[in-house]
């Protein structure tokens, strides 16, 4: 891909460089441009991207959290943020995929606890709160605001989501990063990094773990082995059902997220529309089995 002259002079004139630099695009994100940048000292990652208040991403936030995770020791430097552009530290660390997770669960189970607890210590300035089912009401009324072409299927999407918040259990509140996406672990050998705070805040532990099984796709046996490291013992009929039930949630909102895109994003190579048609169809299969296995939650 022939790098466009506008961005290769944004990258150059951002003031931290030492001598000349080689960029090179950084595959990965369905939102965000990011690059390898090379200068006479390092390497960086620099990242494009504005505030998406239809995402509820502000970048000032996500700066301010990759600061503290870095100083908690869960994330990369940063050395810069602003005007749209981030610059962290390149880490050279191999990123994971399922496979990967699905081969690790003891070991990312612990750092996602070690995460959850340790981040309020370092967390700056006003408390902000990630509550997946807010956001799936967000995005409806987003959606039938913009006149999206899934509008009619809204009131479908919402009476999911109110059955999966009643399966809900007391948690205790903690600091999640809430996209655990595989790509989103990386590993140099020695220590597991956490990278995108786009959307972390306090929640309950619950949509991360949920999240993760999801986007790795664990097995039950998987997904009770992560709850049984996260947690150290093994979890009750009710806990495994919320669990469940917060899969479903994930993929809704991730299946939402990406028909809010279809209206406002248009990342370089992303097809929104088959991204929202992967992840419906995954939700189908979700929905089939949490109610084959638990039955249909009374809200």
């Amino acid at each position: 891909m022939t790098l466009p002259e506008s961005t290769r002079s944004r990258i150059a004139a951002l003031p931290l460089w030492q001598g000349d630099i080689q960029i090179a695009l950084l595959k990965g994100g369905i939102s965000n441009e990011s690059y390898v940048v090379e200068d006479a000292e390092r390497k960086y990652v620099v990242r494009f991207g504005t505030d998406y208040p239809f995402h509820h991403v502000f970048r000032d936030r996500e700066a301010m959290t990759a600061e503290a995770a870095h100083r908690a020791g869960f994330a990369p430097e940063l050395f810069h943020a602003g005007d749209g552009v981030m610059v962290t530290a390149f880490l050279g660390a191999h990123t994971y995929d399922a496979s990967d997770v699905r081969a690790n669960i003891p070991r990312v189970a612990d750092m996602i606890r070690r995460f959850h607890t340790t981040m309020p210590e370092h967390i700056l300035g006003p408390g902000f709160m990630f509550w997946v089912f807010h956001v799936i009401r967000d995005y409806a009324r987003t959606l039938q605001t913009g006149k999206s072409r899934m509008a009619g299927q809204l009131g479908t999407y919402l009476a999911i989501a109110t059955e999966m918040e009643a399966a809900q259990r007391p948690l205790p509140i903690i600091f999640s990063h809430n996209d655990l996406l595989p790509a989103n672990i990386l590993d140099d050998g020695k220590r597991l990094w956490l990278i995108d705070f786009e959307y972390a805040g306090f929640s309950t532990a619950m949509f991360d773990l949920a999240g993760l099984a999801s986007n790795a796709g664990l097995d039950e046996g998987e997904s009770e082995a992560l709850l049984t490291a996260y947690f150290k013992s093994a979890p009750d009929h009710e806990l495994k059902r919320a669990h469940a039930a917060m899969q479903c949630a994930s993929l809704l909102r991730e299946a939402m997220w990406s028909m809010v895109s279809e209206l406002y994003l248009n990342a370089p190579g992303v097809d929104y529309v088959t991204y929202t048609a992967e992840n419906l169809q995954r939700l189908d299969q979700a929905l089939d089995h949490y109610r084959m296995t638990y039955g249909k939650t009374a809200s």
